[in-house]
């Protein structure tokens, strides 16, 4: 199918490109930017005056919830969910039932997936047996099997020298590992940021020395076996630090942050609201403002969802009886540019930490708007408003946003040039 997009503002953050331009579709990719080629005759077009098209966007932590949670979520929906957001690439995380450690699971994952055919889907595989961070995953296996990078979540190895053996394994075949970094023992027991809110509000707290401790051991481990690494979920200031001088020494590591860690702090838990019950916590706001000046130097090349669907019933407890996690997915787009509309990125760099930036940390073959590329891409006004939960996909409705009226609207999101979301 050939289809032609008329009169878009055209940013592509790989390559610089910022112009008002028309683009051209045909088997599945990129046929041309400006000028159509020759013989081309459209079978589809679409009207994008005054419409922004970029790459599409790269999500690198989304919990599909299937293998396993249905009640939660499932691939279908959640993909659905993350198309309307303008995501054309996601990551899942390999907390499955069963647990994503095997090839057979990560094949149900990427069959389902095409099945549905929203999004394309990269699985993340258990790095450990089970998550319990004692046995290596058959690491190799599950990389020919689909698996873009390993990793553990917050079930950290408890060994050390456990875990540089799986690290010095995964460099041998140059894989990529993924690091949640929080100490089991500093975070054990707590439900918010250790601080004045939680000492207000009688939560146990985990202090910000679970992220640090945890991270500078995983960074030294890192140097000393050479590994790929990249940090999911970085919460505070001085993790961002650490991570800003592990890159000036030369280390092979990437970051992302969850996108609601830098619009909230730890003061939105003061009405023991349990949609802002998430782990690693809410932080303080000068931690927040840590992240987004990381985010603004490209220290942390990636901003993610970091979604995470519940049943209702799963946030219905006392605070600290619910599980936590947000559901955002589907407010990609709109949250992200409320970072925008506040004066804290431009256009351009925002898209770039949201397409280009993942694709990179992950070596994952999106996030580039140019000829000759897959057509995975998004059109969106800049100038609309998206009312947060006016239709909503995913089975999650755990989502504090719900009601909000956030800047920006998807408009169209196409996968290999189908449409496979429009408003």
């Amino acid at each position: 199918m050939r289809t032609r997009i008329l009169g878009a503002r055209v940013i592509d953050p790989s390559s610089g490109l910022d112009q008002v331009s028309d683009l051209y579709l045909e088997g599945g990719h990129i046929a041309a930017i400006g000028q159509a080629p020759a013989g081309f005759n459209a079978d589809k077009t679409l009207d994008a005056q005054g419409l922004i098209a970029a790459p599409g966007l790269v999500d690198l932590s989304v919990a599909l919830r299937e293998p396993g949670y249905s009640r939660k979520g499932s691939i279908a929906s959640e993909t659905q969910a993350a198309a309307a957001g303008g995501v054309t690439s996601l990551c899942c995380p390999p907390l499955t039932k069963p647990i994503l450690d095997t090839p057979a699971v990560a094949e149900l994952v990427l069959e389902r997936a095409r099945e549905a055919g929203h999004t394309k889907v990269f699985p993340i595989g258990a790095l450990s047996k089970g998550l319990a961070g004692e046995q290596l995953a058959e690491l190799v296996a599950l990389r020919d099997a689909g698996c873009v990078a390993f990793g553990n979540g917050l079930d950290t190895f408890r060994n050390s020298r456990t875990l540089r053996r799986a690290l010095e394994y995964a460099a041998t075949f140059d894989l990529t590992v993924i690091f949640h970094s929080q100490d089991h023992d500093l975070a054990e027991g707590g439900l918010a940021h250790e601080g004045p809110t939680a000492s207000f509000l009688g939560l146990p707290g985990i202090p910000e020395t679970a992220e640090t401790v945890a991270l500078a051991r995983d960074l030294l481990l890192v140097e000393q076996s050479g590994v790929r690494a990249h940090f999911s979920q970085l919460t505070s200031a001085r993790g961002a630090q650490l991570i800003a001088d592990a890159q000036a020494r030369g280390l092979p590591v990437s970051a992302d942050v969850a996108l609601y860690q830098l619009i909230l702090t730890d003061e939105a838990l003061q009405g023991f609201s349990s949609l802002y019950h998430v782990q690693p916590p809410l932080r303080s706001r000068a931690d927040r403002d840590g992240l987004r000046e990381a985010v603004k130097a490209g220290v942390i090349q990636a901003i993610a969802s970091h979604h995470q669907p519940h049943e209702r019933d799963a946030k219905l407890a006392p605070f600290g009886a619910t599980e936590p996690g947000i559901s955002s997915v589907q407010l990609l787009l709109p949250l992200a540019m409320s970072l925008v509309q506040d004066g804290l990125l431009d256009l351009p760099t925002l898209l770039a930490r949201l397409s280009h930036g993942p694709a990179q940390a992950l070596r994952l073959p999106a996030g580039k708007l140019a000829a000759g590329h897959a057509a995975d891409l998004l059109l969106f006004d800049p100038q609309a408003s998206t009312l947060a939960g006016e239709s909503w996909y995913s089975k999650g409705s755990n989502c504090p946003f719900i009601g909000h009226c956030l800047p920006g609207a998807v408009r169209y999101t196409l996968v290999d040039g189908h449409i496979c979301y429009q408003s």
